[in-house]
């Protein structure tokens, strides 16, 4: 029969002889859901596909949505989203130095946060680490490629995936106990946070290999899912998404309600002006950009589904790491303060090291000091009298 073969833009799978071989477009074709089909001969090499891609899957030559065209667009997309991944975690870090450095901002509400860093931080590297992997090479055979390598890069993504928007889940849990409680500040609830944004996603990923292995160990890891293996990640990422986005909703009416409460009969502009900042500050914390595409299918508008989750998406640890550490008042004052001690500190030892300078080449100095050796000096004291007899 024939091999699988990569054509480049298809994995099409092994045929016996006189086999008929039938694949939708490819993917980033997302006005067009027609077929290709290819014929394994008698030579026992594939045919040519048809109806070619040029028919079937909605450019012409002289269209300016070709393969070559595509593959521009998505290698531009890809500087996009590697400069925001690479922005996030540049920030993130130096956000998680600052909560680590300074006892001040060890409390419950920025260890969540840290963790959320956290999360982002092995986001960004697992995607940096996949494309490494899987698309360094452009002449790599895809339908070929199944490496141990390749598959633990792509269980590290979805790994680092889960692990973000369960952390995502528990800053919108907290937060809405914060609201409506007052016990939350209890360093034991850390704990179970900590064992709920690790845990789970960790016990998914265990599940999501297991079955990958035995019904579904096909490439990378990478293709089409389907079946159990499709909603063992999918699931609970929707189930997250859904519950953080009820918690938006819920916490926005909470602080209109707190708002309205304080202000009382106060101006509606400025009231206006409160909810939206706080509104805005917790669209990028709750992930709720999401929602937008969540319980659509993967093939609903690829090219939108790509500036949200990715070209936006890829941005999202920066805005965090902007909002809820470097633009917040605490840290400020906090850095402000320690710059001024680290200035008053330089200040202190310039002004020691110059009075030590002046007094070292001061004359007066160097006179003191060789009537002090005379003093203290016996060595020298002897051998002047022994000179002052000799000359006598």
């Amino acid at each position: 029969g024939c091999a699988r073969d990569w054509d480049g833009l298809t994995c099409w799978p092994r045929a016996t002889f006189g086999e008929v071989v039938k694949i939708p477009c490819p993917q980033f074709f997302e006005e067009f859901t027609s077929f290709l089909q290819r014929n394994c001969t008698q030579e026992e090499h594939w045919s040519e596909p048809f109806p070619p891609y040029t028919v079937a899957c909605g450019f012409d030559e002289g269209s300016s949505k070709g393969p070559e065209d595509q593959k521009s667009y998505y290698s531009a997309f890809w500087r996009v989203y590697t400069a925001g991944y690479a922005a996030s975690v540049t920030s993130l870090i130096t956000a998680l130095i600052v909560f680590a450095a300074f006892r001040k901002f060890h409390c419950t509400r920025n260890y969540i946060h840290m963790h959320l860093f956290v999360s982002f931080i092995l986001r960004a590297i697992a995607v940096f680490t996949k494309d490494a992997v899987l698309f360094a090479d452009e002449t790599m055979d895809h339908c070929l490629m199944s490496t141990v390598a390749c598959k633990a890069a792509v269980a590290f993504f979805q790994f680092s995936i889960l692990a973000n928007f369960f952390w995502l889940l528990i800053e919108g849990i907290y937060l809405q106990t914060l609201l409506l409680l007052t016990f939350v500040s209890n360093k034991k609830f850390v704990w179970w946070f900590i064992f709920t944004g690790w845990g789970a996603p960790t016990a998914v990923m265990f599940t999501w290999v297991l079955t990958r292995i035995h019904q579904q160990n096909t490439g990378c890891w990478d293709d089409d899912e389907s079946g159990v293996v499709l909603w063992i990640i999918k699931g609970p990422i929707l189930l997250t998404v859904l519950i953080n986005f009820i918690i938006f909703i819920n916490v926005i009416r909470i602080l209109v309600h707190k708002l309205k409460s304080q202000e009382g009969g106060g101006s509606h502009s400025s009231h206006f002006v409160r909810l939206a900042k706080s509104t805005l500050l917790l669209i990028p914390l709750f992930g709720v950009h999401y929602i937008v595409f969540a319980f659509f299918p993967e093939s609903t508008g690829l090219e939108a589904r790509l500036y949200i989750e990715l070209g936006l998406g890829s941005f999202q640890g920066f805005v965090v790491a902007l909002l809820y550490c470097f633009s917040n008042a605490e840290v400020q004052t906090e850095l402000k303060k320690q710059l001024c001690k680290w200035q008053y500190q330089e200040y202190l030892t310039f002004t020691h090291k110059q009075g030590t300078l002046s007094r070292e080449t001061s004359p007066v100095n160097y006179v003191t000091q060789l009537s002090l050796l005379d003093k203290i000096s016996p060595k020298r004291r002897t051998s002047l009298f022994q000179d002052g007899v000799t000359t006598v």
